[in-house]
Parts: C-alpha cells; sequence; structure tokens
C-alpha cells in the first residue's frame, strides 16, 4: 500500500532495494502539496518514499523505498500472450483494505480508455459523470486489458497476475454507474516494464509523434478524422491530408479518436507503422516512420 496525505494507493516490486512501480495518479495523489509518501509492505513494515520518475502519458510511475533489501520482486510475464477467458488475479489495497485479492477472467483485450482523478473511474457514454480531481488533467490509455476482476479505489498500481502468479498488467481504472467497483482496466506489463525501465534509468521516458489532431469520424465509415496535420510530421511525410478517416493502424481497425491517440503511445520512436485511410472513398495505405515526440 503506497499512502498520502490526500491519497493512497497499490504498487509491485520490481527490485530487492525497493523499486516500486505503481500509477502515476496514485504518485500525484499521494504526494500533492509536497506530502511524503509511506509504504507499507505485505509483512507489516513500513517506509517512506521518494519518486524516481512518472509518465502521466502513460499513467505510470516507479518510486524507491528508502532503507529496504531483501524485497521479494514481482515476476513479470507475458501480456502479448494473454488471451480472452484467461483467468486473472487484482491484487491491491482497495477501499484501504490492504492484500486483498479478487479473482475474474480477461474480458477483452487491446481496450482505449480516456482515464482521470484519483478514483480512476472510467465512464464510457451513457453511464454517468467521469469523476477527477482538478488537478490532475484525463489520460488516454491504449491496449489495455479488460477484467471483471473486482478492482475499486485503491487498487491502482496493483497487480494484475496471470495464473501462474505472474505479472501480467497495473491495475489503473474502473468502469462503474456507480461508485466502487465493476469493469476493471489494466496496464500491460510489456507496456509497464518498457515504461519503467526508461523511468529508472533516466527518469523520463520517450513518447511516439505522428502529428496528427483527430476526432471521431461521423460518417458511414468508423475510425478516426484527421482534423489538422503537423507540418513537417511524420503523418505529412507520409502523404497524409486534412480530412482523410484513419481506420486502421497495423491492421488494428480503429474506432475513434482515443484509440489512434492509445496506439500511438504504445510504439517507439523510430518505430516504422502501416496506417490504413479512407480519402475520397477509396482506401490507401501509408508507412509512417514515427518520430520522438518533443
Amino acid at each position: 500500500m503506497i499512502q498520502g496525505q490526500t491519497g493512497e494507493g497499490s504498487g509491485v516490486v520490481l527490485s530487492e532495494d525497493g523499486l516500486i512501480l505503481t500509477n502515476n495518479h496514485v504518485v500525484v495523489g499521494a504526494g500533492q502539496g509536497g506530502g511524503q509518501m509511506t509504504v507499507k509492505f505485505s509483512d507489516g513494515r513500513t517506509a517512506k518514499a521518494t519518486v524516481v520518475g512518472t509518465d502521466p502519458a502513460t499513467d505510470l510511475a516507479v518510486i524507491r523505498a528508502e532503507g529496504v533489501s531483501g524485497l521479494t520482486k514481482a515476476t513479470l510475464g507475458n501480456s502479448d500472450l494473454l488471451k480472452v477467458g484467461d483467468d486473472v488475479l487484482a491484487i491491491g489495497s482497495p477501499l484501504g483494505l490492504d492484500g486483498s485479492v479478487t479473482k475474474g477472467i480477461v474480458s477483452a483485450l487491446d481496450r482505449t480508455l480516456t482515464v482521470g482523478g484519483e478514483q480512476r473511474q472510467q465512464v464510457p457514454p451513457g453511464w454517468g459523470q467521469d469523476q477527477q480531481t482538478p488537478s490532475e488533467e484525463p489520460t488516454t490509455i491504449g491496449g489495455a486489458i479488460q477484467t471483471d476482476a473486482s478492482i475499486n479505489p485503491g487498487n491502482s498500481g496493483g497487480a494484475l497476475v496471470n495464473a501462474a502468479g505472474e505479472l501480467v498488467g497495473i491495475n489503473t481504472a474502473i468502469a462503474s454507474e456507480a461508485a466502487g467497483g465493476g469493469v476493471g482496466f489494466a496496464i500491460p506489463v510489456n507496456t509497464a516494464k518498457q515504461v519503467s525501465d526508461q523511468l529508472i534509468s533516466s527518469g523520463k521516458v520517450t513518447h511516439a509523434f505522428l502529428g496528427v489532431s483527430v476526432t471521431d469520424a461521423t460518417g458511414d465509415v468508423p475510425g478516426a478524422l484527421i482534423r489538422e496535420i503537423t507540418a513537417g510530421s511524420p503523418a505529412e511525410k507520409a502523404g497524409l491530408r486534412q480530412g482523410d478517416v484513419i481506420t486502421k493502424i497495423n491492421d488494428k481497425a480503429v474506432d475513434g479518436g482515443d484509440t489512434v491517440v492509445g496506439q500511438v503511445r504504445g510504439f517507439k520512436p523510430g518505430q516504422a507503422v502501416k496506417i490504413t485511410y479512407m480519402r475520397d472513398g477509396q482506401a490507401h495505405d501509408a508507412t509512417v516512420t514515427l518520430v520522438e515526440k518533443k
């Protein structure tokens, strides 16, 4: 459990000497106003913690518990191997009840969601109001794991593990018609590992940049309508134009603007991706080499 003056959450031990992976919004909540974070381990020990690095774009952070050693670190799995129907366990401190475990299955993969706020309650259209704190901007996360394992406020930053006890995700959001419980979402461990490695080595994370401003398409073809192209961007160099509708990225369907944002955040600078788009009723493919976002 990670506690602070104005919030609390969960985390996953990455190293024997106290490196812990959690959500950025847990760190923001626990450390607001310069407050001190305290980590409580499963054996009852407590330690002060400092921030190693945060990445709001993926809602991930790494902190270090001070003066500890001999911790049991998590065994990392491979989230690319997950299948719908796989058994998973959500571990954390929901509603302040530390050491809680709930069981469920993987309900869906590659979800894109926009989340925000200390409770991290993502609400699909028509479900209710998005709950978020004024201090935290909404974050779009792509490639998320959806699970029916019960996740509540306080689970954020905790482990989602498979039947072999391997870490496959970091619990980050819930969707519910009422506070507490509902559909849960987790950041895939492969994304979390990539981000945490960069935070530990340099304290910051590099992200890929496409160079488009998009919104949901409103025509007969689902996708993301390009409203604006950044001059000199990878998108412009690949021939994309304002008014094009992106329908697929690397052959994965694009449902709307958030899907483009979420998928691009899952790529690395320098990576070449195929973008399928509609222009004047005709489908086209373009290969775009992403660059580092400045």
